[in-house]
């Protein structure tokens, strides 16, 4: 078993390469189905948001399992193997723990301390689990995970300052318009990011809202909160210049606002400049706005600038995040390794229960003629024997799984029963079991001041 993590992010990827690899909730069932199919991956959770998507993935030891994760990324949307690869990032083991407890606390977030990221991620969970994507590993991880973001949010302050995605939008709108007060916003998609920044929008001074909606009703449901009119997907057009600010967040896969339609509409504004912010992905509005006069477009990229300036104050409490997660991890990794460690004894137990039969009959044959009270002191004297024999073992080895390097007596301890040796002899561990006895001894040297041996384990 094996933790493996391959995706990509507003920092390793542009708006529009990360727009062609998403995975929205309608196309989650077919796209985990696709990923587990060969038995590669065990278990796996797909995390897509505006600013990441990430594939979370239980691999099987012996086996390449970014490989297996890289190849599903590159065929389900039809991508260039070669060119996606360049923008993907790659976790393992351990390391995928730490990625995701700090994804969770919002530490890895465009915006440091924003609060949607833990909600996306148990969407993203709930997801896996309702189609059977997830096992015993990560159910236990991504639970884990959400008392990580519970603990971070109430231990520390980190959430307090305002600061989000559609906060950095309401102050890109202010560095286009001197005042808010007056101003009428048109909200396009329904989300819960649009509701947002509309709250975020009035509080500023906006006070009218127009809201447009592919079903009518959720923008009448949403205007309502505002005080604000709903308009018929179809009026987009028509209304579009009643709009001094205009913010898109649908779930369409194709431009919603081309250049046309946003040229119709300033011809009616006659001067007055129109502010369009595109939080979508994909995008909503063609890039090409930007060509027209008076009419200021950005992107989810183009908000990263706009909240640098409101991060200072959460950085320190970062560094109070980063202790919780440490202590959430070595949580988990004693779970881990103690689960590995139960299926670990069993095996050595039934391998050697397996030798003491198959010595029993032979011995018996050669013997013959035994009765039966003697055929049972025999038996049990050699069940007496292995049992002695495995229990010393057996408990040292649960007795340090918990330990920091226990995964490496796990791992020992399968090597030398020869539990996982294959038909040309080999053991998958082999590799695993050289470099975690690597890290055991340099830790140990480390502690001792004594110099590290650099000779092979």
């Amino acid at each position: 078993m094996h933790l493996t993590l391959v995706g990509l992010s507003h920092k390793t990827a542009p708006v529009e390469i990360r727009e062609k690899l998403t995975f929205p909730a309608n196309r989650q069932e077919e796209a985990l189905s696709l990923l587990t199919l060969d038995g590669a991956v065990i278990e796996g959770v797909i995390l897509s948001t505006c600013n990441r998507t990430e594939v979370y993935a239980v691999t099987s030891a012996d086996i390449d399992g970014p490989g297996a994760v890289i190849d599903f990324l590159a065929d389900y949307p039809d991508l260039d193997r070669h060119e996606l690869v360049r923008y993907l990032y790659i976790v393992e083991g351990e390391a995928v723990v730490k990625h995701l407890f700090r994804v969770v606390a919002s530490l890895d977030s465009m915006v440091l301390g924003e609060a949607q990221i833990l909600g996306q991620v148990k969407e993203a969970y709930e997801c896996a689990f309702e189609y059977d994507g997830t096992g015993r590993v990560f159910n236990k991880l991504f639970r884990q995970s959400f008392e990580v973001g519970k603990r971070v949010r109430n231990e520390t302050a980190i959430g307090e300052a305002a600061v989000s995605i559609s906060y950095a939008a309401v102050e890109l709108a202010k560095k286009v318009f001197d005042s808010l007060d007056g101003r009428t916003v048109l909200i396009l998609g329904a989300g819960k990011m649009s509701e947002l920044t509309a709250k975020h929008l009035v509080s500023n001074g906006v006070n009218s809202v127009l809201v447009a909606n592919r079903t009518y009703e959720r923008a009448v449901e949403l205007a309502e909160q505002f005080g604000g009119d709903a308009i018929r997907y179809e009026e987009l057009g028509a209304r579009l210049g009643e709009a001094d600010i205009l913010i898109s967040s649908t779930a369409a896969t194709t431009y919603v606002l081309g250049k046309d339609m946003v040229a119709d509409a300033m011809r009616h504004r006659r001067g007055n400049p129109l502010f369009l912010i595109d939080i979508a992905v994909p995008r909503d509005i063609d890039p090409e706005v930007n060509e027209l006069d008076d009419v200021f477009l950005y992107d989810i990229d183009d908000l990263s600038g706009v909240v640098e300036a409101n991060l200072e104050e959460r950085m320190s409490e970062a560094e109070k995040a980063e202790i919780i997660i440490a202590e959430e991890m070595a949580a988990f990794e004693a779970w881990l390794e103690s689960m590995e460690v139960v299926p670990t004894v069993a095996a050595i137990r039934s391998k050697a229960e397996q030798v003491r039969q198959a010595e029993l009959e032979k011995a018996l044959k050669r013997l013959g003629g035994l009765s039966e009270k003697e055929l049972q002191t025999i038996d049990a004297l050699t069940c007496a024997i292995v049992n002695k024999m495995l229990h010393g073992p057996t408990n040292r080895l649960k007795q340090v799984a918990g330990e920091r390097y226990g995964v490496a007596y796990v791992e020992a301890a399968r090597y030398l029963y020869g539990l996982d040796i294959n038909p040309e002899g080999k053991s998958p561990h082999a590799s695993l079991l050289k470099s975690l006895l690597g890290r055991a001894k340099g830790a140990a040297e480390k502690s001792s001041g004594a110099p590290a041996d650099t000779t092979d384990a």
